[in-house]
This record gives structure tokens, sequence and C-alpha cells, in this order.
């Protein structure tokens, strides 16, 4: 009995000798905060401009079964064309239209769906010469994605075509993209047409952060982001760089911001300068896109109706004096 004790004491020390040391102290590497910068201008103290008339003209969309409409983007290529298209849950497509609200066709983004589609653009991307359409599938309001997308394809032309016209967009760059602070909420895309580089900016109570993807931009993995500037604006819904790189437009539902940037200024540095408060008619009830013309005369704005029950899609042009 004596000798069996003995051998099954040495069988357990010899086990327990085997086994890892258990540690109690458990050190968690927590990523380093994220650094933006804060503009010293005073957001309730802005001038406004006096560069387009306060007084929009309004049309209402020929199609009427477009109830969340969210961005607007210019074509570069087809004069007068606007982009447009829905947001969550709805179908991957973009609508063309124009400033008087003309049904001009659809395009059917075939390889990719509509998550949620949040704001378009359009600028310079891989092959010099070309346009794109940039869809920006960003918008996350129960910040449970780990990443975004953005679409990107050349614009298509339109000449020779008899509207409305339906065409399929079967190659699409698919770009990845990853806030480093964890996920948010966006509904605003804007390129940039010198760089080429992509600005995202978030949806939230009173400060807006811009982050900016830089060019080339990987259609292969995810890139994160790097942080650019945080701005005092409430629930940004959408925003436009101009075709010459010289001006941004930042919209929520209730206002809009000009930046007019002095020659050279980069759109990050520009963006850390105030704003004017550019004209709004407040007669959207839900605004959400804008978009200025590329022929530099003004900008669009639209607005989702899906919850305000007897309002009209429209699209609202406000003119450069």
């Amino acid at each position: 009995m004596l000798l069996f004790f003995i051998i099954v004491c040495a069988f357990s020390c010899k086990k327990q000798a085997n086994n890892p040391p258990v540690t109690t102290d458990t050190v968690v590497v927590k990523p380093p905060p994220v650094q933006f910068i804060t503009p010293s201008y005073n957001p309730s103290g802005l001038d406004t401009t006096k560069l387009f008339n306060p007084v929009p003209v309004v049309n209402n969309l020929a199609r009427t079964d477009l109830y969340e409409i969210s961005g607007v983007a210019a074509s570069r290529i087809n004069p007068g064309v606007l982009y447009i298209h829905n947001d969550s849950g709805n179908t991957n497509q973009v609508f063309m239209t124009d400033g008087a609200g003309a049904n001009i066709g659809t395009l059917t983004l075939t390889p990719v769906g509509n998550r949620d589609w949040e704001d378009i653009a359009v600028g310079p991307g891989p092959v010099a010469g070309i346009n794109y359409i940039y869809v920006g599938d960003i918008g996350d309001n129960n910040l449970q994605y780990p990443s975004i997308m953005v679409y990107r394809f050349p614009e298509p032309d339109l000449t020779g075509l008899t509207a409305p016209v339906s065409i399929n967009i079967s190659q699409v760059d698919i770009i990845q993209l990853k806030y480093p602070n964890g996920p948010h909420n966006a509904e605003t895309l804007m390129v940039d047409p010198a760089t080429k580089d992509i600005y995202i900016v978030t949806k939230a109570n009173n400060i807006s952060q811009i982050f900016t993807a830089k060019y080339p931009q990987s259609t292969t993995s995810a890139t994160v982001m790097t942080p650019v500037v945080q701005i005092y604006m409430d629930h940004a819904t959408a925003g436009d760089i101009s075709p010459d790189g010289t001006q941004i437009l930042m919209r929520s539902n209730q206002l809009i911001w000009y930046w007019k940037l002095p020659a050279g200024t980069s759109i990050s540095a520009g963006l850390l300068t105030a704003p004017e408060v550019a004209p709004y008619a407040n007669n959207e009830p839900q605004g959400e896109g804008i978009c200025f013309a590329a022929d530099n005369s003004g900008y669009y704005t639209d607005t989702e109706i899906r919850d305000h029950p007897g309002h009209l899609a429209t699209m609202s042009f406000y003119k450069r004096k």
C-alpha cells in the first residue's frame, strides 16, 4: 500500500511539473489614442457667404419611387447629369437625373449590394484622363461593421443614348476602409481632384471626425484611414469638393458650410480654416445630399422623404451670383 502511494505521488508531481505556470497578471496593450487637430474658430460666429443666391430653384423628380435619396454628384463628362442613390436596404443602383428632375436612367452595380449607401462623388482615379464615380457604402447606424466600402467605376458616356437608359456596371473596384478608432456612422464621402485621396466624415452629435485614405487605395486588402481633423458640425449628412479642388461644401439637415481655399491650400489644411455659412432655404424635410455643379455655377441639394408623408423628392439649386 505504501508502495502504491509513493508511485501515485511521483506520477502526480511529474504531471504538475510539466504544466505551464499559471499567471494571474494579464497585461492588455491598448492601441494609442487617435489624435485629431481641432480648428480654433468659433462655429457659432461664422460669417455668411454672399456668393450664392439664397433662394433656390426647386424641381420635383420625375421618378416618384425614390423615397430614401441620400447623395448627389455631378457628372464630369455628361453635361447637366446628376447621380443620386437611395440608402440602406435598397437596390444597388445609381439613378441619373438633372437639375430639372428628369429621369435620365439607371446604373446597376452588378458585383455589389447596398448595405447602406450614404454618399456619392465624382473624381479622378487609377487611369489618367478618366472620371470615376465613387459610391460610399459607409453608413453604420448601429456601429457594428468592422470596415466600410467605397465602390469606384468609370463614368459611362451617355452620348447618343436615348433616356431613360439602363446600364449594368460589371467592373467595380471595391475599396475596403477601416477607422483607426473603431466603427463610426458616416454619410459624407469626398474625393480630392488633385491627389485622388478619399475623405470620410463621420456623423455624430456636435463633432464630425474627418479621415482620409491616401491614393492609391488598395482594392485587395483593407486600408486603415488616417485621422485629419474634427470639426464642430452636428450630424454631417454630405459633402463635396469642387472639380478644381478650391472649394468645399459640407451639410447637415439644418445648415451648409462653405470653404473657399486660398491658392495652393490642400484639402486637409483647408478644413482647419473657418468656413462660411452658405444659403439653405430649409425646404427639405430631411436634407441629405449636396454637390457642386460641374461648371461651378452653384450647388445642388436633395432630400429623403420616406418618413415624411406628403412630401415629394426634389432637387434644389443655389445659383452662384
